[in-house]
C-alpha cells in the first residue's frame, strides 16, 4: 500500500508539472502536428527516460547536485539558445512559400534521441524534483529505500508520459478540428517558443536560476 501511495504521488506531481507550457511539451506537440503521433510518442519517451535518470541521481546524490551551480548556469544559457533557435525555425517555416517543417525538430535524428537530448540540457526539472523530493522526505512520505525510489520513479515516468500525451493528442486534435494550415501552426508555435524564451531570460536575469533554487 505504501509503494502504491508513493507511485501515485510521483505520478500526480509529474503529470501536473508537465502541463504548464514549456520547451519539451510544446516541441512534442509540434512533432505530433508535423510528423505524426508515433514520432511524438518516441520524443516523449526520450524525454521521460532522461528525467527519471536525473531524479534517481538527485535522490542518491543530493549534496553533489546542490553544488553544481556553474553547470546549471551553463545549461540555462544553452536551453535559452535552443528555445530561440526553435522559435526562429518555426517562423522560417511559417514564412516559407512551401509546406516546410521546423528544421530543428524535423531533422534526421530519431525522435527518441532528440527528446533525450533536449531533456538532458533542460535544467528546470532538476530543481523541480529536488524540491519535491525534499518535501516528501521531510514529511516521511518517501524514505531512502530502493523499493520506494523505484516506485517513485516509475510513477514519475508515467506521469510525465501522460502529461506529454495531453499536448500530443490535444494539439493534434485541435489542429484537425480547426482545420488550420501548417503556416498558421508554425506562427502560433513560434510565438509560444518566443514567450518561453522571454520568460527563461527574465528568470535568469532575476537570478532565479536552477542553482539558486537548490
Amino acid at each position: 500500500m505504501r509503494l502504491l501511495r508513493i507511485f501515485f504521488t510521483g505520478m500526480f506531481i509529474s503529470f501536473l508539472g508537465t502541463l504548464p507550457l514549456g520547451t519539451l511539451n510544446v516541441a512534442a506537440m509540434q512533432i505530433a502536428v508535423s510528423d505524426g503521433i508515433t514520432p511524438a510518442m518516441y520524443f516523449a519517451i526520450g524525454c521521460l527516460s532522461v528525467e527519471i535518470i536525473y531524479v534517481r541521481i538527485s535522490l542518491v546524490a543530493m549534496d553533489w547536485v546542490r553544488k553544481q551551480k556553474k553547470i546549471f548556469r551553463w545549461l540555462e544559457w544553452i536551453t535559452l539558445l535552443i528555445i530561440v533557435a526553435l522559435a526562429v525555425s518555426s517562423f522560417i517555416a511559417a514564412t516559407s512559400n512551401h509546406e516546410t517543417k521546423n528544421i530543428i525538430l524535423s531533422n534526421t535524428l530519431h525522435r527518441f534521441w532528440l527528446g533525450a537530448a533536449m531533456s538532458a540540457i533542460n535544467p528546470v526539472q532538476i530543481p523541480f524534483w529536488f524540491g519535491w523530493s525534499t518535501v516528501l522526505f521531510t514529511k516521511k512520505i518517501l524514505l531512502p529505500i530502493n523499493t520506494q525510489y523505484n516506485s517513485y520513479i516509475m510513477g514519475i515516468g508515467i506521469g510525465t508520459f501522460l502529461g506529454q500525451c495531453v499536448f500530443i493528442f490535444g494539439g493534434k486534435l485541435l489542429v484537425e478540428r480547426l482545420n488550420t494550415n501548417q503556416h498558421v501552426i508554425h506562427w502560433i508555435i513560434g510565438f509560444v517558443f518566443s514567450i518561453t524564451a522571454i520568460i527563461q531570460l527574465w528568470r535568469m536575469l532575476r537570478h532565479k536560476d536552477a542553482a539558486e533554487k537548490l
